[in-house]
């Protein structure tokens, strides 16, 4: 549907909301078989139509050009062939999982002769609103399909062509197992007013995901009525200690900043240890500022090299999503959490050392959703943790946190069975 067309969109999205309950309802019972079905079948139907998706993303990049995206969010718009065969690949692992529903998640026998059971259940219906990246489309739909729930997904304005296609691969592995394809439904329409509607709609839609920058998150979680994951911005650290692995520390932060720069799983701050700052510290800034990243640096770091741009406080805290990065020469693993504390989103931190209580202090006083040790920030991931895909990475503390995959987007009901059991 093109997005000129007129649309009464508050009718428009209660009629998708209460096909998705009605789809949900069908979902909750499917067999784990019909799901794995419908999951491999839509992932071949995505490497089939890749031509066409191609052709609509090429429509996507031309937009996102027009509005003037930056480099690093036009590359979270690109698709090609190695990310669609990624995306078939994301289904195909999230069909190979077990079923989450129905799981039992604990049992135990009370003295009155009770014998209770707490159970893994769908949520309901999800809605999803992401920005720029149109394999959340599949990502999202293939994990709603996975956990038992429907879907409600409305990309963003960029990706609009580019979903549409995914969407309709997923539709097609949905009928391919006899499952009801209104089970995962695209917002047709541009229209930002769609995106008001699905926060008001707390009759058809059970929790809401946002996906995407600070100010989608931000006016989600504002205006919201429906219950939200909220994936905040990836304002990820990297604390350099002074026993840190020389050559490995310079390998993962290199890593860390410039393998993608638009995903929230980038290292937007480095932190560096004042004892190897000279040393160890100058040679890290140099290899960022030899790879084109911009380093926005405190006065000792700007003394590691001439190249480094003076940061000032909005520095701190900043996502660039971009090739740059913050850099602050700190006293410790203590100040290092500290500024943390202060700056950080509770999303994704690294350590990087060898002492065992330099890392143990960093993971014990932090509660960011994902710590790392020696590693870098860009396996801040779901598929890097075995989940196939994910959501979103959830940055609050309520119900789903971190890396949001099937398993996260299940509530759970308790299966109390007795013989004639009555209560004294």
């Amino acid at each position: 549907m093109d997005q000129s067309v007129e649309h009464d969109i508050p009718a428009l999205m209660i009629a998708i909301g209460e096909r998705a309950r009605a789809a949900a309802a069908e979902l909750a019972i499917a067999a784990p078989k019909a799901k794995q079905v419908a999951l491999s079948a839509a992932a071949d139907a995505i490497l089939a139509d890749q031509d066409k998706i191609l052709t609509a993303n090429a429509l996507d990049m031309a937009f996102g050009r027009e509005k003037g995206l930056s480099k690093a969010m036009l590359d979270r718009l690109l698709l090609t062939p190695d990310r669609i065969r990624a995306m078939a690949d994301g289904l195909r692992s999230v069909a190979a999982q077990t079923d989450p529903i129905g799981a039992v998640i604990a049992e135990w026998d009370m003295p009155s002769g009770l014998h209770i059971r707490r159970v893994r259940t769908p949520l309901g219906v999800i809605g999803v609103i992401y920005e720029s990246r149109p394999n959340v489309t599949a990502d999202a739909g293939g994990l709603c399909l996975k956990s038992g729930n429907a879907a409600i997904l409305r990309g963003g304005s960029e990706s609009f062509h580019s979903s549409g296609a995914i969407h309709a691969c997923l539709q097609r592995g949905l009928a391919v197992a006899g499952l009801p394809v209104d089970a995962i439904q695209l917002v047709p329409t541009r229209d930002r007013a769609a995106v008001s509607e699905m926060l008001r709609m707390t009759g058809q839609i059970d929790v809401i995901v946002p996906r995407g920058g600070k100010g989608l998150v931000g006016l989600v979680q504002a205006e919201a009525r429906v219950p939200v994951f909220a994936h905040l911005e990836g304002i990820c650290h990297i604390y350099l200690d002074k026993a840190a692995d020389p050559a490995k520390a310079r390998a993962v932060i290199v890593n860390a900043k410039t393998r993608r720069t638009g995903i929230c799983g980038a290292a937007e701050c480095l932190l560096i240890d004042r004892a190897v700052a000279a040393s160890l510290g100058a040679d890290v800034v140099r290899d960022l500022l030899d790879a084109g990243v911009t380093v926005h640096g405190c006065v000792e770091t700007q003394a590691l090299d001439p190249r480094v741009t003076a940061a000032t406080e909005a520095d701190w805290g900043h996502e660039y999503l971009d090739m740059d990065i913050a850099a602050r020469v700190i006293d410790g693993v203590g100040e290092a959490v500290e500024h943390i504390r202060q700056f950080g989103s509770q999303h994704t931190e690294a350590v990087l050392t060898r002492d065992d209580a330099v890392a143990d202090y960093f993971f014990t006083r932090l509660d960011s959703a994902i710590l790392l040790r020696n590693a870098s920030t860009q396996f801040a991931d779901g598929g890097e943790f075995g989940m196939g895909a994910e959501i979103g990475i959830a940055t609050g503390k309520m119900h789903a946190r971190g890396p949001v995959g099937a398993e996260q987007l299940t509530s759970f009901k308790y299966l109390v069975e007795g013989d004639g059991t009555i209560r004294p």
